[in-house]
């Protein structure tokens, strides 16, 4: 399993971890049992790094890696390094989307976070989304706080720009910054995925295998209809569905050809894009497990890359990546 660091002067993770939005249920019907199998196939694999978040099925996530966690405490060592995020909030009557970054709201979420999870400290705590109220560097002090109350290891930001990242750096080192980036989602390359790199501020790209469709067995018709998120995603509503299968059929195709399955190449493609990049896509069953961990332990040559991003050149993806309530929030840069 290929390691790497979280981060400048962080701790070594596999460069594959386990993204656990998908435990609670947002691309599909997913039981306790089946996430635990998950865990279980993943400490097999090697892979010691679990990214989940507050919002997660409002906290149902978090409590079922806890119970899983709970198996380990009296050995007294957590055999995975976690992860967690906190700051969009719903209001109770509308479920109007916003977001609050204040050192309250961020410490208080922090303190429910870990009493889900069973655990007086997480190894990395992200912004989830920015808080158009605060200046950045504001909130850098707040999570540099936390850092120094020994609450949280480390600290990131999701979905935000070059030029955030930048000026929270300039106050404190930042971790992590997560963003969506694969074969059908290539905007980290217009600037965030530079700047990662000159900063050691690690890339963890979510959706690597584009929710899906970057594998044997992309969506269908009646999945996407079960999955809330994806039924509201332009890519995957309508049309647009049938328009990427079959768009990303060449992928496939090589990935047939080259005796990978489809998941595996589209791992390696995204862990060959630099040591700072990290991946955590999110699965429900052991066995998809096992392609996704092919990719993070092979060596992409350069002809096999070329020929990838051949059969899928930028831009290929029809639909936007997020409706226009999924888009607000991400901090948009180009």
């Amino acid at each position: 399993m290929l390691r790497r660091a979280l981060g400048k002067g962080g701790p070594e993770v596999s460069a594959l971890g386990i993204g656990a939005m998908s435990f609670a249920g947002f691309y599909g019907a997913a039981s306790e049992a089946s996430s635990h199998a998950v865990l279980d196939a993943a400490l097999d694999a090697g892979v010691d790094h679990i990214d989940t978040a507050n919002v997660y099925g409002m906290g149902k996530s978090e409590e079922i890696i806890g119970r899983f966690l709970k198996r380990y405490q009296d050995k007294g060592k957590i055999p995975f390094r976690i992860a967690t995020k906190a700051s969009i909030t719903r209001d109770p009557d509308t479920g109007a989307r916003s977001f609050d970054n204040s050192a309250a709201h961020l410490e208080s979420e922090l303190d429910r976070s870990l009493k889900r999870l069973g655990l007086e400290r997480v190894d990395l705590f992200y912004v989830h989304r920015r808080d158009p109220r605060l200046e950045i560097e504001e909130v850098t002090q707040t999570l540099a706080r936390l850092v120094q109350k020994g609450k949280i290891g480390a600290f990131g930001f999701s979905e935000i720009a070059p030029t955030s990242l930048r000026r929270a750096a300039a106050v404190h080192p930042v971790a992590a910054v997560q963003s969506e980036y694969s074969l059908q989602t290539r905007l980290p390359e217009l600037g965030l995925l530079q700047a990662c790199a000159e900063l050691g501020t690690a890339l963890v790209a979510f959706s690597p295998v584009g929710r899906g469709l970057l594998t044997d067995t992309p969506p269908t018709s009646a999945r996407v209809e079960a999955a809330p998120f994806l039924k509201a995603n332009p890519r995957f509503a309508g049309d647009a569905l049938d328009r990427n299968i079959e768009a990303s059929k060449p992928l496939r195709e090589l990935a047939a050809e080259a005796g990978y399955p489809t998941a595996t190449l589209a791992i390696a493609w995204v862990l060959s894009q630099g040591r700072i990049v990290h991946a955590i896509p999110g699965t429900r069953s052991p066995g998809h497990l096992h392609d996704l961990v092919r990719g993070a332990s092979m060596m992409l040559g350069d002809d096999l890359k070329a020929e990838i991003e051949a059969r899928l050149p930028v831009g290929w993806i029809h639909g936007a990546r997020y409706s226009a309530d999924q888009s607000i929030g991400p901090e948009d840069y180009c």
